[in-house]
């Protein structure tokens, strides 16, 4: 049976990758700080050790690990968000290294977030226009980072990956919440881009790359058509019967946003991001518009 490791696998999208991938008929590892079931391997993300063997001849290796940017950016968070993305990645890549039979794949996460704000034009992997703020450094630097390793026998992408909508986490759940206390309205201008990606085919694109050794490089991950900010709200109140929402003007979301201990560029920023090279190599997406996406995960 084929193995697949996932670094940092205890957050969301591990969870869902890990599910998902059970079932698709892979053995799934979790190396995790806090072990608790039979399949997860302790690692501490910083130095090597015994759980390098986990990488021994498995199909593919798929790191998400960092510190979750939905925080305030304050000296320290930054600090952590920056360290445990590029300490991780830094000692995957040694692991990688000194193995004797090495995974088939090193899949590194990313973000969309790495592209500037954009209203009008598309972020293709080719003609995308990388910008200069933290959040985007911290993209820069981690992809960087996981670049300077040179693993001949291992194949390498980048995900760059967009919101991921999940029925049982990510910004879904908060997004729903709002709507059904009535506060489902345009946050900002409402005319800022949304790219976002069921979960279903966020690891129905991490398997079609894994099962095609002639991919590597960079990916965006995220549907072909991006939807915006009022639409994506208007929405998620048209399906669950909510026949108002109110909105939240710029002011208003920083004051909230101090409450709640996390930044306003997560739902402010424009991310206008297209998915070029999966399209290009034949992936066909199951829920590619939003309301495809929000009417199954309300089922």
């Amino acid at each position: 049976m084929k193995t697949i490791v996932i670094a940092g696998g205890s957050g969301f999208l591990g969870q869902v990758l890990e599910n998902q991938l059970t079932k698709n008929g892979y053995t799934v590892k979790l190396l995790t700080r806090f072990p608790k079931k039979e399949n997860d391997v302790y690692w501490d993300a910083n130095t090597l050790g015994k759980w390098t063997i986990a990488l021994e001849n498995s199909e593919a290796l798929i790191n998400l690990t960092g510190k979750s940017v939905d925080c305030r950016y304050t000296d320290k968070n930054k600090k952590e968000i920056y360290e445990s993305r590029i300490n991780a990645t830094q000692i995957l890549g040694k692991a990688i290294l000194q193995c004797k039979q090495p995974p088939k794949i090193w899949m590194n996460a990313s973000t969309a977030t790495i592209y500037r704000h954009s209203i009008d034009k598309e972020m293709t992997e080719q003609n995308g226009e990388i910008g200069n703020d933290f959040s985007m450094n911290i993209a820069k630097s981690w992809e960087k980072e996981f670049n300077q390793f040179d693993t001949h026998k291992t194949r390498k992408v980048i995900l760059r990956t967009s919101i991921v909508l999940g029925k049982n986490g990510g910004a879904f759940i908060p997004l729903k919440a709002l709507a059904k206390f009535g506060l489902g309205g345009n946050q900002g201008k409402g005319n800022q881009k949304v790219s976002f990606i069921h979960e279903k085919d966020f690891v129905r694109a991490v398997e079609f790359i894994i099962n095609r050794p002639n991919l590597n490089g960079v990916f965006n991950v995220t549907v072909p058509n991006p939807t915006n900010n009022m639409i994506l709200m208007k929405t998620i109140r048209k399906k669950i019967g909510m026949p108002f929402g109110i909105s939240h003007p710029e002011w208003l979301l920083k004051i909230g946003a101090k409450i709640i201990g996390t930044e306003t560029e997560l739902v402010l920023k424009s991310r206008n991001v297209i998915p070029e090279r999966l399209l290009q190599h034949g992936f066909s997406f199951k829920y590619p518009t939003i309301e495809t996406t929000i009417s199954n995960l309300l089922n």
